[in-house]
């Protein structure tokens, strides 16, 4: 696994921290297709029971973020840049009341994003 497995844009910190002054504590996963294609949820922790082959990545500001450990793998382990974009993405997901949608950008990916810098976060097992 990559040292920075996941990281956010300071405009997806800045929704993430306004998420959850309205909602409380948060947790962030990424879908694999299911739904809204492959976008990040953002749920109320808790609002999706986390099983035995979810993986925790990291996490983006003390919020969790995890994957199922099977995509994950054959998605070739990427790290995952966390964004923000303008359109409503997913209805499950608490940013969409604001208009906006997660997304998740990898180095295979070009990021190219006007939203914000690359912010570190902390990573589990790290």
């Amino acid at each position: 696994m990559p040292d920075q497995v996941v990281s956010a844009t300071e405009a997806a910190r800045q929704e993430l921290a306004q998420l959850r002054e309205r909602f409380g504590p948060l947790m962030l996963f990424q879908s694999g297709g299911c739904c809204d294609g492959s976008s990040p949820l953002c749920l109320h922790e808790g609002g999706l029971l986390v099983g035995p082959n979810d993986l925790l990545l990291g996490e983006i500001d003390g919020i969790p973020f995890y994957v199922d450990a099977e995509q994950y793998e054959r998605w070739n382990e990427p790290a995952f840049l966390l964004d923000v974009a303008p359109g409503a993405g997913d209805a499950f997901s608490l940013e969409a009341l604001d208009g906006l949608h997660f997304v998740s950008r990898t180095p295979g990916c070009p990021v190219g994003s006007a939203a914000g810098t690359e912010a570190s976060a902390t990573v589990a097992g790290s």
